[in-house]
Order: structure tokens, then C-alpha cells, then sequence
């Protein structure tokens, strides 16, 4: 039987010829198929879904993040999403015929070679991580951790550093409100962290004079996108402030989404190919 991992690569640009250079590296690669490519001036931030063979994505992986350090220069980046490489974080994700032990050993492989061959500094995270502290993605941004890189050299070069990590699916959904006051987006997602399995952050969106509440939804289970929605509204209005819109990054399983998710979520641009069946794949 086929054997089929998802990764979720994050880049650290939204220059499009920039990611169409990086989709390219990995469209070449046989048994690859891209699923939705997301570009973000404010975050200055690109997300590259795609789904292939194991051996497949560790190789278009690594082609990708080769051409990612040659192109952006992470000590001139600015962007409001926290990242520490060009290449920022590699997400894998067992989706059909294949374990999650399989994909640990997948994103040591990948980290390794990332290391020796690019010298950028690989740190392990989430079930890859070899120790507790490494485990949350957050910490190794914000230098939280202890010890050498698990691969590749101890200090980074302009392409900075690249967290790789084997993750449960997570739902990317961000709020933005029809305010620009930063003070309160930020008090309202740390309210909204308080929920199960929600990382959440306020950050200004200079070029729209707004503020988003950014969130990851690790267990969409345990919160959906309507409970965070509908949390968000709430603490939101009591500040005498309204959701303007909301926006998916990437791909959310259907049965996590409301009916009419455009009008429940005021999810203007969802594109049918995001809201996906996993199952069928």
C-alpha cells in the first residue's frame, strides 16, 4: 500500500517569485503534489502545503530548503510572524499507510542531512524533539532551550535556522478585527490561549491598519474553529470591537468546519480546495 505524508513547510517571505522559485524545486521532485500555497505581506510569510511519498518530500524538503537559503537573507527580514530561518519550520505529517514513528525517523533523516549538507542548525521539536524542552516549537523561537542544534552547525548564517518536526494536524485560522488597537488583540488571545489546544497571538497588520488575533488549533477536536470564533467575538465585543473577517492558511479537515463556513466563520476568500476529506487523499 502507498505510503503518504503531508509537510507544511513555512517560509520566511512572501516574495512571489521568491516561492514560485521554492515551488518549483519542489514540483520537480516525482509523487509530489501541492496542495495550497499561502503568501502574507504582514507575517512576510509563505505556507507551501504538499503531500507525496515519504522518500518524495524528504527529497523536494530539502531541495526547497536549499533554494530557500540561497533567496532570503534573514538578517535583513521583517515580518510580524516570530520565525528563526529562511526555511522556518518543516512540519511532518503521517497522513495514509504510515506511522508516526516512521516519520520521526523521516525528519531526522531530513534534519541530518539539512545540517551536513546546508549548514543551516536543525532543531528537532514536537514528537521529534529529544527532550521535553524542545517539544514546543515556541521555546526554540524564542531561545528557550538548552544545549547545541541537533544537527548542522552551532550558529546560523543568514538563512538563520529550521525547526523540523513530526506534529498532529493543526487548523491555521486567524481573526482579523476591525480595530488597530494592539494592546487589546493581544489581551484578547491571551484570554483565548486559556482554551484547550489553542496557541494564539495579536499582531498588527501595518499594511491594512488592523490587528488579527493568529491562532493554531492543535486539537480541533477539542476546540473548533466556531468555538474559537465564537471566543474571539466575544471577548472582542467587550472591548467594543467586531470581527471584520477570518482567514484558513493551508488545509482544515471538512468535518471541522460549521455549514457555510463563509457566512458562520466570515470566511470571505475560503477556496474549495482547503476544506479537504484526509481519508480520501
Amino acid at each position: 500500500m502507498k505510503k503518504l505524508v503531508e509537510c507544511i513547510p513555512n517560509f520566511s517571505t512572501s516574495n512571489e517569485n521568491i516561492v514560485k522559485k521554492i515551488v518549483e524545486e519542489i514540483k520537480q521532485v516525482p509523487k509530489i503534489q501541492i496542495l495550497d500555497i499561502n503568501r502574507d505581506k504582514d507575517h512576510n510569510r509563505s505556507v507551501i502545503t504538499f503531500t507525496g511519498e515519504p522518500e518524495s518530500v524528504i527529497e523536494a524538503m530539502f531541495q526547497a530548503t536549499g533554494t530557500a537559503a540561497k533567496l532570503i537573507d534573514l538578517t535583513k527580514h521583517k515580518g510580524v510572524h516570530p520565525r528563526i530561518g529562511a526555511t522556518d519550520v518543516i512540519p511532518l505529517i503521517p497522513i495514509k499507510n504510515i506511522t508516526y514513528k516512521e516519520c520521526v525517523a523521516l525528519a531526522n533523516k531530513l534534519g541530518k542531512r539539512i545540517g551536513k549538507e546546508l549548514k543551516i542548525p536543525i532543531y528537532l521539536y514536537e514528537k521529534t524533539a529529544k527532550t521535553t524542552e524542545r517539544k514546543n516549537l515556541a521555546n526554540i523561537r524564542s531561545g528557550k532551550i538548552s544545549g547545541k542544534p541537533d544537527f548542522g552547525p552551532e550558529k546560523p548564517g543568514k538563512a538563520g535556522a529550521t525547526a523540523v518536526g513530526v506534529r498532529d494536524f493543526l487548523i491555521a485560522f486567524n481573526i482579523n478585527l476591525k480595530s488597530n488597537n494592539l494592546e487589546t488583540a493581544k489581551k484578547i488571545a491571551g484570554k483565548i490561549r486559556k482554551l484547550p489546544a489553542v496557541k494564539a497571538l495579536g499582531l498588527p497588520l501595518k499594511s491594512r491598519k488592523i490587528v488579527q488575533i493568529s491562532m493554531n488549533l492543535t486539537n480541533y477536536k477539542k476546540t473548533s474553529p466556531l468555538q474559537a470564533f465564537k471566543a474571539v467575538q466575544k471577548e472582542a465585543r467587550r472591548s467594543g470591537i467586531e470581527i471584520l473577517e477570518s482567514e484558513l492558511i493551508g488545509l482544515a479537515p471538512k468535518n471541522s468546519m460549521p455549514k457555510n463556513p463563509k457566512v458562520a466563520l466570515l470566511l470571505k476568500n475560503l477556496k474549495a480546495h482547503q476544506l479537504v476529506d484526509f481519508k480520501k487523499l
